[in-house]
């Protein structure tokens, strides 16, 4: 179970608010499943539907982890208007980006005023399961 302090999940939260209609995208890290850093990426291809990270950015990120200690543990990003479940082009990004067997987190701005944030698994094979996160 990852868990995140509710500071962190405001953070991913309010970078989905401000960069709406676009949707945003993130890198989460920390130890041992304990998420502890938010990573705010720019969105390569700014889109209401979907997102790209620049390698070069992902590059930065890893290595400014590596300094902190701290794991990649999740990517986030947003859906600006539809729920917080992988699409059918998040599952094949991730698959093609060979981001697989990894965390992605969702945040839905689908409703006003009512932010949804889900966390999911995607594995190899491009299947997402849903999977329980603690806010501490």
């Amino acid at each position: 179970m990852f868990t995140i302090s509710q500071a962190l999940v405001d953070s991913m939260v309010n970078h989905s608010i401000i960069n709406k209609p676009n949707e945003c995208c993130g890198i989460l890290a920390g130890v041992s499943n304990n998420i502890t850093k938010v990573y705010e990426v720019p969105n390569k291809t700014p889109s209401p539907y979907r997102y790209e990270m620049a390698p070069k950015v992902i590059l930065e990120v890893e290595q400014d982890a590596d300094t902190q200690e701290l794991q990649l543990l999740a990517i986030y990003h947003s859906h600006t208007h539809s729920p917080a479940y992988p699409s059918d082009t998040d599952r094949r990004m991730a698959l093609e980006s060979g981001w697989v067997d990894f965390c992605y987190v969702l945040i839905s701005l689908e409703k006003d005023n009512h932010p949804v944030v889900n966390f999911f698994w995607i594995d190899v094979d491009g299947y997402s399961k849903q999977i329980d996160y603690k806010i501490i």
